[in-house]
């Protein structure tokens, strides 16, 4: 199901014996664009302690009510590495909590969430791992890490080959897959009131540095686009007619061929 991450922020994260608190923000992977952590708000039972959740312990989205069931225990959360999520996560950060929860880790396989291209596709160990080899592997890691907020890249300026276009406004998530599908494009500035949906695969290069976003398409082809009506479920009739617009490959063909019957996560 897609779902834009502005609707995500506030949905409560339920573990298997109660809340655990509400999402604050959405940490992506800026090399493949997959929804890496939900930064959850735990509130009261923790003292305010913002913690890590990572989509490979969700086990149903429910957007109507607003929520995502984990396979974690409050407990399990509570004794989570503590990593400071006010300041960039870094690929140790990182190591130390998937090993702790016995994750594999995401860059060390060939698919989306490593061994598997859906999070749902892992299985979920009851109790945190104690593998004497996890200490050597977070020890041997990159300090690099590719995780951006998107909340902070929410205003990048967007520009199409022949000039700029917009901004970035918002971003589509597919809750299966736990990938951002498209980046909302607000293009008021040329065309007032319209959005439109582009996707990642159809971005060149973004400048971190510059706050900008590059992508491989025309002004025209993008102000000719299918409109986005955020207020609207995003139907695959309408991805038909946004791929064919832009003449590019569907994603779901792809993936296809990946797809595991093991996959948990719904709606």
């Amino acid at each position: 199901m897609l779902t834009n991450t502005g609707h995500l922020k506030g949905f409560v994260i339920r573990a298997t014996d109660g809340e655990l608190g509400t999402v604050d923000q959405i940490y992506f992977d800026d090399e493949t664009w997959a929804i890496r952590y939900l930064v959850v708000e735990t509130g009261g039972w923790l003292s305010g302690r913002r913690v890590l959740i990572s989509p490979i312990s969700a086990v149903h989205t429910d957007l109507q009510a607003r929520r995502v069931d984990v396979a974690l225990t409050k407990q399990q959360v509570e004794n989570s590495p503590d990593i400071d999520t006010r300041k960039p996560v870094s690929r140790q950060h990182e190591a130390e909590y998937l090993g702790y929860f016995g994750y594999p880790f995401y860059w060390s396989g060939p698919y989306l969430w490593g061994p598997e291209f859906y999070p749902g596709s892992l299985i979920l160990p009851t109790t945190a791992p104690k593998a004497s080899g996890v200490t050597d592997k977070i020890r041997g890691e990159s300090a690099d890490s590719h995780l951006r907020s998107t909340e902070a890249v929410t205003g990048y300026h967007i520009d199409a080959t022949d000039g700029e276009i917009g901004h970035v406004d918002g971003f589509v998530v597919d809750d299966e897959v736990w990938a951002i599908r498209y980046i909302e494009v607000a293009t008021r500035n040329w065309w007032p009131g319209k959005r439109v949906l582009v996707s990642p695969a159809w971005i060149e290069r973004v400048s971190w540095r510059d706050s900008k976003v590059y992508v491989g398409l025309s002004r025209e082809a993008i102000q000719k686009a299918p409109e986005y009506v955020e207020s609207m479920p995003i139907s695959r009739e309408y991805e038909n007619r946004l791929h064919f617009h832009y003449g590019r490959p569907p994603y779901w063909l792809h993936e296809a061929e990946h797809k595991s019957p093991f996959s948990i996560s719904g709606v």
